[in-house]
Protein backbone atom coordinates (compact mmCIF):
# COMPACT_ATOMS: atom_id res chain seq x y z
CA UNK A 1 0.00 0.00 0.00
CA UNK A 2 1.27 3.46 -0.89
CA UNK A 3 1.69 5.65 2.18
CA UNK A 4 2.43 8.86 0.24
CA UNK A 5 -0.41 8.95 -2.28
CA UNK A 6 -3.16 6.47 -1.41
CA UNK A 7 -5.27 5.38 -4.35
CA UNK A 8 -9.03 5.28 -3.91
CA UNK A 9 -11.52 3.57 -6.17
CA UNK A 10 -14.81 5.50 -6.02
CA UNK A 11 -17.76 3.42 -7.20
CA UNK A 12 -20.73 5.73 -7.75
CA UNK A 13 -23.29 6.04 -10.56
CA UNK A 14 -24.46 9.62 -9.93
CA UNK A 15 -22.23 11.55 -12.34
CA UNK A 16 -22.77 15.01 -10.87
CA UNK A 17 -22.07 13.71 -7.37
CA UNK A 18 -19.01 11.67 -8.25
CA UNK A 19 -17.36 14.52 -10.16
CA UNK A 20 -17.45 16.79 -7.12
CA UNK A 21 -16.35 13.96 -4.83
CA UNK A 22 -13.37 13.08 -7.04
CA UNK A 23 -12.25 16.71 -7.10
CA UNK A 24 -12.55 16.95 -3.31
CA UNK A 25 -10.58 13.77 -2.70
CA UNK A 26 -7.84 14.82 -5.12
CA UNK A 27 -7.53 18.12 -3.26
CA UNK A 28 -7.02 16.10 -0.08
CA UNK A 29 -4.06 14.33 -1.67
CA UNK A 30 -5.57 11.09 -2.94
CA UNK A 31 -5.35 9.50 -6.35
CA UNK A 32 -8.85 8.71 -7.56
CA UNK A 33 -10.23 6.16 -10.00
CA UNK A 34 -13.95 6.13 -10.76
CA UNK A 35 -16.30 3.30 -11.72
CA UNK A 36 -19.92 4.01 -12.65
CA UNK A 37 -21.34 0.51 -12.16
CA UNK A 38 -20.55 -2.74 -10.39
CA UNK A 39 -19.07 -4.55 -13.39
CA UNK A 40 -16.74 -1.66 -14.16
CA UNK A 41 -15.76 -1.55 -10.48
CA UNK A 42 -14.59 -5.17 -10.58
CA UNK A 43 -12.57 -4.53 -13.75
CA UNK A 44 -10.87 -1.39 -12.41
CA UNK A 45 -10.21 -3.05 -9.05
CA UNK A 46 -8.31 -5.86 -10.73
CA UNK A 47 -6.24 -3.49 -12.85
CA UNK A 48 -5.30 -0.69 -10.43
CA UNK A 49 -5.23 -2.47 -7.02
CA UNK A 50 -6.54 0.52 -5.00
CA UNK A 51 -5.64 1.16 -1.36
CA UNK A 52 -9.31 1.67 -0.46
CA UNK A 53 -12.71 1.35 -2.13
CA UNK A 54 -15.54 3.81 -1.55
CA UNK A 55 -18.48 1.70 -2.66
CA UNK A 56 -22.07 2.84 -3.18
CA UNK A 57 -24.69 0.24 -2.30
CA UNK A 58 -27.08 1.08 -5.13
CA UNK A 59 -25.34 0.46 -8.46
CA UNK A 60 -26.42 -0.64 -11.94
CA UNK A 61 -25.41 -4.03 -13.40
CA UNK A 62 -23.99 -5.34 -10.10
CA UNK A 63 -24.94 -4.02 -6.66
CA UNK A 64 -22.42 -2.68 -4.19
CA UNK A 65 -23.24 -5.58 -1.87
CA UNK A 66 -22.37 -8.08 -4.60
CA UNK A 67 -19.19 -6.18 -5.51
CA UNK A 68 -18.10 -6.27 -1.87
CA UNK A 69 -18.89 -9.97 -1.59
CA UNK A 70 -16.86 -10.81 -4.72
CA UNK A 71 -13.86 -8.73 -3.68
CA UNK A 72 -13.82 -10.34 -0.25
CA UNK A 73 -13.36 -13.74 -1.82
CA UNK A 74 -9.72 -12.89 -2.54
CA UNK A 75 -8.82 -9.48 -1.07
CA UNK A 76 -8.81 -7.67 2.27
CA UNK A 77 -8.61 -4.20 0.71
CA UNK A 78 -10.44 -1.72 2.98
CA UNK A 79 -14.00 -1.03 1.81
CA UNK A 80 -16.24 1.82 2.97
CA UNK A 81 -19.86 1.38 1.92
CA UNK A 82 -22.02 4.38 1.01
CA UNK A 83 -25.80 4.29 1.39
CA UNK A 84 -28.46 6.89 0.67
CA UNK A 85 -31.12 5.03 2.63
CA UNK A 86 -32.26 6.08 6.07
CA UNK A 87 -32.82 2.49 7.26
CA UNK A 88 -30.09 0.33 8.78
CA UNK A 89 -30.65 -2.61 6.43
CA UNK A 90 -28.03 -1.70 3.82
CA UNK A 91 -25.54 -0.84 6.53
CA UNK A 92 -25.92 -4.17 8.29
CA UNK A 93 -25.88 -6.21 5.09
CA UNK A 94 -22.82 -4.32 3.83
CA UNK A 95 -20.90 -4.98 7.02
CA UNK A 96 -21.95 -8.61 7.06
CA UNK A 97 -20.49 -9.25 3.60
CA UNK A 98 -17.15 -7.73 4.54
CA UNK A 99 -17.22 -3.92 4.47
CA UNK A 100 -14.95 -2.23 7.02
CA UNK A 101 -17.07 0.86 7.59
CA UNK A 102 -19.98 2.81 6.15
CA UNK A 103 -21.17 6.38 5.59
CA UNK A 104 -24.69 7.57 4.83
CA UNK A 105 -25.59 10.25 2.30
CA UNK A 106 -25.56 13.13 2.66
CA UNK A 107 -22.19 13.30 4.37
CA UNK A 108 -19.51 15.94 4.75
CA UNK A 109 -16.26 15.55 2.86
CA UNK A 110 -14.35 16.21 6.08
CA UNK A 111 -16.03 13.26 7.81
CA UNK A 112 -15.42 10.99 4.83
CA UNK A 113 -11.75 11.94 4.59
CA UNK A 114 -11.30 11.33 8.32
CA UNK A 115 -12.68 7.82 7.96
CA UNK A 116 -10.60 7.10 4.87
CA UNK A 117 -7.38 8.22 6.54
CA UNK A 118 -8.11 6.26 9.71
CA UNK A 119 -8.69 3.05 7.74
CA UNK A 120 -5.58 3.56 5.61
CA UNK A 121 -3.38 4.35 8.63
CA UNK A 122 -4.52 1.16 10.29
CA UNK A 123 -3.83 -0.87 7.16
CA UNK A 124 -0.34 0.62 6.78
CA UNK A 125 0.42 -0.07 10.44
CA UNK A 126 -0.61 -3.69 10.04
CA UNK A 127 1.51 -4.12 6.91
CA UNK A 128 4.49 -2.55 8.65
CA UNK A 129 4.30 -4.79 11.71
CA UNK A 130 7.51 -6.74 12.25
CA UNK A 131 8.88 -9.50 14.41
CA UNK A 132 8.02 -7.68 17.62
CA UNK A 133 4.57 -9.29 17.41
CA UNK A 134 3.79 -12.83 18.39
CA UNK A 135 3.50 -14.69 15.11
CA UNK A 136 0.87 -17.26 16.13
CA UNK A 137 -1.91 -16.81 18.66
CA UNK A 138 -3.69 -19.94 19.84
CA UNK A 139 -6.42 -20.39 22.39
CA UNK A 140 -8.21 -23.70 22.56
CA UNK A 141 -9.05 -24.79 19.03
CA UNK A 142 -8.67 -21.33 17.50
CA UNK A 143 -5.32 -20.45 15.92
CA UNK A 144 -4.44 -17.13 14.27
CA UNK A 145 -1.26 -16.62 12.24
CA UNK A 146 -0.07 -13.01 11.95
CA UNK A 147 2.42 -13.76 9.17
CA UNK A 148 -0.01 -15.39 6.78
CA UNK A 149 -3.22 -13.72 7.98
CA UNK A 150 -4.85 -17.11 8.32
CA UNK A 151 -7.19 -18.51 10.95
CA UNK A 152 -7.73 -22.17 11.80
CA UNK A 153 -10.73 -23.29 13.86
CA UNK A 154 -10.92 -26.96 14.85
CA UNK A 155 -8.50 -27.81 12.07
CA UNK A 156 -10.46 -25.98 9.39
CA UNK A 157 -9.33 -22.81 7.62
CA UNK A 158 -11.62 -19.81 8.15
CA UNK A 159 -11.40 -16.84 5.81
CA UNK A 160 -11.73 -13.48 7.58
CA UNK A 161 -11.64 -9.97 6.13
CA UNK A 162 -9.24 -7.51 7.74
CA UNK A 163 -11.44 -6.04 10.47
CA UNK A 164 -12.71 -9.40 11.67
CA UNK A 165 -9.13 -10.68 11.73
CA UNK A 166 -8.03 -7.68 13.80
CA UNK A 167 -10.94 -8.11 16.21
CA UNK A 168 -10.07 -11.76 16.72
CA UNK A 169 -6.40 -10.86 17.16
CA UNK A 170 -7.23 -8.31 19.87
CA UNK A 171 -9.54 -10.74 21.67
CA UNK A 172 -6.99 -13.57 21.53
CA UNK A 173 -4.23 -11.30 22.81
CA UNK A 174 -6.48 -10.67 25.81
CA UNK A 175 -7.97 -14.18 26.08
CA UNK A 176 -9.76 -14.68 29.36
CA UNK A 177 -10.02 -10.93 29.94
CA UNK A 178 -12.82 -8.49 29.20
CA UNK A 179 -11.95 -6.11 26.36
CA UNK A 180 -13.99 -2.93 26.50
CA UNK A 181 -15.91 -1.69 23.50
CA UNK A 182 -13.81 1.49 23.46
CA UNK A 183 -10.57 -0.50 23.42
CA UNK A 184 -11.78 -2.67 20.55
CA UNK A 185 -12.85 0.35 18.52
CA UNK A 186 -9.60 2.22 19.23
CA UNK A 187 -7.47 -0.82 18.37
CA UNK A 188 -9.27 -1.90 15.21
CA UNK A 189 -10.65 1.36 13.79
CA UNK A 190 -8.28 3.89 15.38
CA UNK A 191 -8.65 6.51 18.09
CA UNK A 192 -10.05 9.06 15.65
CA UNK A 193 -12.89 6.81 14.48
CA UNK A 194 -16.01 8.91 13.92
CA UNK A 195 -18.64 6.20 13.45
CA UNK A 196 -20.90 4.56 16.03
CA UNK A 197 -20.60 1.34 18.00
CA UNK A 198 -23.05 -0.48 15.73
CA UNK A 199 -20.14 -1.21 13.41
CA UNK A 200 -18.38 -3.12 16.20
CA UNK A 201 -21.50 -5.14 17.03
CA UNK A 202 -22.03 -6.18 13.41
CA UNK A 203 -18.40 -7.27 13.05
CA UNK A 204 -18.62 -9.30 16.28
CA UNK A 205 -21.79 -10.97 14.99
CA UNK A 206 -20.09 -11.75 11.68
CA UNK A 207 -17.03 -13.16 13.46
CA UNK A 208 -19.20 -15.37 15.67
CA UNK A 209 -20.96 -16.74 12.60
CA UNK A 210 -17.61 -18.02 11.35
CA UNK A 211 -15.99 -19.45 14.47
CA UNK A 212 -18.78 -20.43 16.85
CA UNK A 213 -20.53 -23.81 16.76
CA UNK A 214 -23.81 -22.03 17.55
CA UNK A 215 -23.50 -18.27 16.93
CA UNK A 216 -26.86 -17.68 18.65
CA UNK A 217 -25.36 -19.09 21.87
CA UNK A 218 -21.69 -18.06 21.66
CA UNK A 219 -19.20 -19.96 23.78
CA UNK A 220 -15.97 -18.41 22.48
CA UNK A 221 -16.75 -14.70 22.17
CA UNK A 222 -19.08 -13.77 25.00
CA UNK A 223 -20.73 -10.46 25.75
CA UNK A 224 -20.11 -8.69 29.03
CA UNK A 225 -23.11 -6.40 29.12
CA UNK A 226 -22.36 -2.74 29.47
CA UNK A 227 -18.61 -3.33 29.16
CA UNK A 228 -17.48 -5.24 26.07
CA UNK A 229 -16.51 -8.74 24.95
CA UNK A 230 -14.32 -11.60 26.14
CA UNK A 231 -12.69 -14.56 24.42
CA UNK A 232 -13.34 -17.44 26.78
CA UNK A 233 -10.54 -19.75 27.90
CA UNK A 234 -11.91 -23.16 28.79
CA UNK A 235 -10.34 -24.83 31.82
CA UNK A 236 -9.85 -28.57 31.74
Amino acid sequence: MSTETPRILVVEDEESFVDALAIGLKREGFEVDVAMDGIEAMSIFESVKPDLILLDVMLPKLSGIDVCRRIRLHSNVPIIMVTAKSTELDTVVGLEVGADDYVSKPYRLRELVARIRAVIRRKVADEGANGEKTKVLKTGEVELNLDTYTVIVKGNSVKLPLKEFELLETLLLNAGKVVTRDMLIDTVWGGDYVGDTKTLDVHIKRLRNKIEVNPAVPELITTVRGVGYKFEVKRD
